[in-house]
């Protein structure tokens, strides 16, 4: 496999926040820190709340919430059953292996002269070490490891940077235990079904792999996707387990409860057991076939066909589509004449789905959007997904516009419209810490770097790297938001940070391929609330 690389420096604004400037650099990366940063959550109790603790109503308000507690544990350990006991053993048995290390690595250092390094001294609550038994530990802490990766404002640098290494490739399951699974879910001869698979995957996630084959009879090239054997046992079991921590951790410090700890815990739980489904996830797909069909824009984009015959729980066998991530632009200039208005597409289709659809695709990274070789825009793994109501997305609306233009005050607005809350918001102040934010990313310096590795039998591009920023300040950017929007006592629904995160996305792919468009402006892109008809869509879309 041969690969090639790309650095490309796109010189402007991002595509919806003014006087921002961007510089290409070498193959690393190169940003300026925020100059509004948070501090973060601290999870110590002083001396004197505990006395207070103690002293007033709070004693006995913690007594009365006992026992909803003990029930809550006692009835998450049955639902747990025997499958706790198991990964408390592999976790005993993690622990072992990387306290281990962490011995030798002492002994090594206390044979020289040099004193004991700090993350050392830490044990295995170091980064490094901390990281090693999170990756022994599998998929579940692998995501978390990744949360904590994506959240710089919630947790210490060092810890951020460090866990950046679990976003690497996850380890292969042998094809003889993939095998074994789809004998099981298929009910008959794999032969029977398929007249090949490729043993070698095209991807492995922390969940589950992907390997190319041939339909037997059609002939159709598909992409079979796996579930790694015995996870969904294991992410019910960790997620059971985090959710009791999260419990208790809550009980014993009030003050967690205003950062909705176990509000997050329970999200990423219900994201992660989606993701083990792949009936959802089919249907996830069908759903989106139809709101294309429905809307005339079978030539502008697709999904991928489920063939729902060799298709189950821990099996999904999809139409193999070929093509290039939207961040390959030297192959995306061979295959269109116009690298933009194809992104203008991918746009128009991604915001369409929005309300016309039942569900929009939340994880349009660059792995998961293509152009493929017939120019239509390809939407690959439908596995996570949000749902968001007319009233969300029409605060939302007004949120995008006051980003482009910035108009803080109608910004804080529709924040204070979207976010859950029972108290008065000083609209005035709010919009004020919104400008702090919003000025800060004038400072901020990225640059892209492409890389891509094309096969030597097919003509496919394979997404060897990604389009490479510094990712952790943008998430410090829209956390910020986040957290000062909590301090007015605002709590968001899901979808505005899946909503968020994909619009980041977005921002990237058009840097590279439109760098003077304003995404959120441009008069080509359909956003306003024209999704609940499919006449006005096509008009827009055209």
């Amino acid at each position: 496999m041969a690969v090639s690389a790309t650095r490309v420096a796109s010189c402007g604004r991002l595509p919806f926040l003014h006087n921002s400037q961007f510089s290409a650099s070498t193959w690393r990366f190169q940003c300026k820190k925020l100059n509004y940063r948070s501090k973060g959550l601290v999870l110590s109790a002083q001396y004197s709340q505990a006395q207070e603790l103690f002293s007033s109503s709070r004693f006995q308000d913690s007594l009365q919430k006992l026992p909803k507690l003990v029930e809550d544990i006692v009835q998450t350990s049955i639902n747990t059953g025997p499958r706790g006991a198991i990964r408390l053993a592999q976790g005993v048995q993690a622990v072992v292996g990387v306290g281990g290390e962490w011995l030798s690595d002492v002994s090594k250092s206390t044979n020289s002269s040099a004193a004991l390094p700090s993350q050392l001294q830490l044990g295995l609550l170091s980064p490094v070490y901390l990281r090693k038994l999170f990756e022994r530990m599998g998929a579940t802490y692998i995501k978390l490891g990744q949360f904590i990766a994506s959240a710089p404002t919630l947790f210490p640098k060092e810890y951020v940077e460090e866990f950046q290494k679990c976003f690497d490739k996850a380890p292969v399951v042998p094809f003889q235990e993939i095998q074994v699974i789809l004998r099981e879910e298929l009910g008959r001869p794999i032969d029977s079904v398929y007249e090949y698979i490729d043993t070698t995957p095209l991807a492995s996630a922390s969940i589950a792999q992907v390997h190319g084959a041939r339909l037997k009879g059609s002939q159709e090239d598909v992409v079979i996707k796996v579930l790694k054997p015995g996870i969904e046992d294991i992410l019910v079991a960790d997620m059971n387990f985090v959710y009791v921590v999260a419990r208790i951790l809550e009980f014993l410090n009030p003050e967690l409860t205003r950062t909705s700890l176990v509000g997050i815990v329970k999200d990423i739980r219900e994201s992660m057991l989606e993701e083990v489904d792949f009936y959802k996830e089919a249907a996830n797909i069908e759903s989106f076939r139809r709101y294309l069909e429905e809307m005339g824009l079978t030539r502008q984009a697709t999904a991928p066909k489920v063939y729902q015959y060799c298709s189950s729980k821990r099996v999904l066998t999809m139409e193999r589509l070929y093509g290039v991530p939207l961040t390959d632009l030297d192959s995306i200039s061979s295959l269109v004449p116009s690298p933009e208005t194809s992104l203008i597409t991918a746009l128009n289709v991604w915001f369409g789905s929005l309300l016309a659809c039942d569900t929009f695709h939340a994880d349009v990274h660059a792995g998961n959007l293509w152009l493929l070789r017939d120019g239509r825009i390809g939407f690959l793994d439908f596995g996570i997904v949000g749902r968001i109501s007319p009233r969300t997305w029409a605060a939302m609306e007004v949120f995008l516009t006051s980003m482009a233009t910035q108009e803080y005050e109608s910004m804080a607005s529709a924040l204070i419209e979207m976010g859950a809350t029972n108290k008065d918001v000083d609209a005035r102040t709010f919009a004020k810490d919104l400008e702090k934010i919003f000025s800060s990313i004038q400072d901020l310096d990225t640059e892209i770097v492409i890389a891509t590795a094309r096969g030597t039998n097919t003509n496919a591009t394979a997404v060897s790297a990604n389009l490479l920023v510094d990712e952790r300040q943008m998430n410090a950017l829209f956390l910020d938001v986040l957290r000062v929007s909590e301090s007015y006592g605002l709590r968001f629904p899901r979808e505005f940070a899946l909503l968020m995160k994909q619009l980041l996305y977005f921002d990237r792919y058009t840097r590279l391929l439109a760098p003077n468009m304003n995404m959120l402006q441009d008069q080509r892109i359909t956003i306003a609330s024209n999704r609940r008809s499919s006449s006005s869509y096509r008009d827009g879309s055209d």
